[in-house]
């Protein structure tokens, strides 16, 4: 599978998000606001670019955005549970229509066997046409070092933010 234009996808993402006049927000851990900066690098972006969430740390996602304690304890921070709370409490606390989060282990420390560098988890959130939130999780592994696997998961992340909420190629 060929890699996806960063830029182009985040064109792509704008188009969309203007033509249905839609927002959208982004809730990071480990890429420390790298899909952000992404998406603002393109002109224009305060007309659907919302915020972004920076929340690295475990207190930072309970305060932001509402991640609650008992799912970190439960499941840990690099887990689809976290970043199923982070998307929605994004969406919640900044009331746009749509939510990016990500949560996962850059390397090149901090991994484990359960959970080794370049495991990342996957958050995208939206609203049902009865304005309730849903959530989409998903959990990939990606190779390289800190930078490669925070480019990956920018790049991954965007790319199916497109593909799943506007069914774009």
């Amino acid at each position: 599978m060929k890699t996806p234009d960063l830029t182009e996808v985040v064109e792509k993402i704008a188009i969309h998000l203007v033509e249905n006049q839609k927002t959208m927000v982004t809730a990071e851990s480990c890429t420390g606001g790298g899909i952000a900066f992404s998406l603002t690098d393109l002109p224009g972006s305060s007309n659907w670019f919302d915020r972004a969430y920076v929340t690295y740390s475990n207190q930072a996602k309970e305060q932001m955005i509402g991640v609650k304690k008992e799912t970190l304890n439960a499941f840990g921070a690099v887990s689809e549970a976290v970043a199923k709370e982070m998307a929605i409490g994004s969406l919640l606390d900044s009331q746009t229509d749509y939510a990016l989060s990500v949560t996962g282990v850059a390397g090149p420390g901090g991994g484990t066997p359960e959970k080794p560098v370049g495991m990342v988890c996957f958050g995208w959130a939206g609203k049902t046409k009865q304005n309730r939130e849903f959530a989409i999780t998903e959990t990939q592994y990606f190779q390289g070092d800190r930078q490669s696997i925070r480019q990956q998961t920018i790049t991954y992340s965007l790319s199916c933010f497109l593909q799943d909420f506007f069914d774009d190629s």
